[in-house]
């Protein structure tokens, strides 16, 4: 199960990224354009925050009681989180970028509620999200990252 969890996380991460890259488009293109806030752009957003949601809980799932889960697995003797390359990325680093970007996605769709102007929501939802996108990117372990980090493109390649 820990496998197919993972897979699916890693997944996800494709799902977010095309979503998030829309839901940027589309804001910046309203904001631009100076165009009708519409259900399309509403229901962009909205599938954005699921994604990033969902993505998040498998995530939260996969630091408790993943393969190398908090809950099951123990430092080795001498070391700290900190001074491990591995469990930092992976318990604190890579955790609180997505729970940060998350908050983000989730600020930016609020933006869809509120009873603003259509050019400054645009606005503001751009930048919410392209916050957020940097932050994944910065966050993802992407096969290049190097130090037991590196993670494939996608599941079952090779690192």
């Amino acid at each position: 199960m820990d496998t197919g969890l993972l897979h699916l996380h890693n997944l996800l991460r494709w799902v977010i990224l095309i979503l998030l890259l829309l839901s940027i488009v589309k804001a910046f293109t309203g904001w631009q354009q100076k165009r009708a806030f519409t259900g399309g752009d509403r229901r962009v957003w909205l599938f954005t925050l699921i994604a990033a949601h969902t993505t998040l809980l498998i995530g939260i799932e996969q630091l408790l009681w993943g393969r190398f889960g908090i809950l099951k697995v123990t430092i080795p003797e001498g070391e700290s989180v900190m001074k491990n390359s591995f469990f930092r990325f992976f318990w604190v680093e890579h955790p609180l970028f997505m729970v940060l970007a998350t908050i983000f996605i989730t600020l930016g769709y609020g933006m869809a509620k509120k009873p603003v102007a259509d050019n400054i929501k645009f606005k503001r939802a751009f930048w919410l999200f392209f916050i957020a996108l940097l932050m994944i990117l910065v966050a993802v372990p992407w096969p290049f990252r190097g130090e037991g980090i590196a993670r494939p493109l996608f599941p079952g390649m090779a690192a």
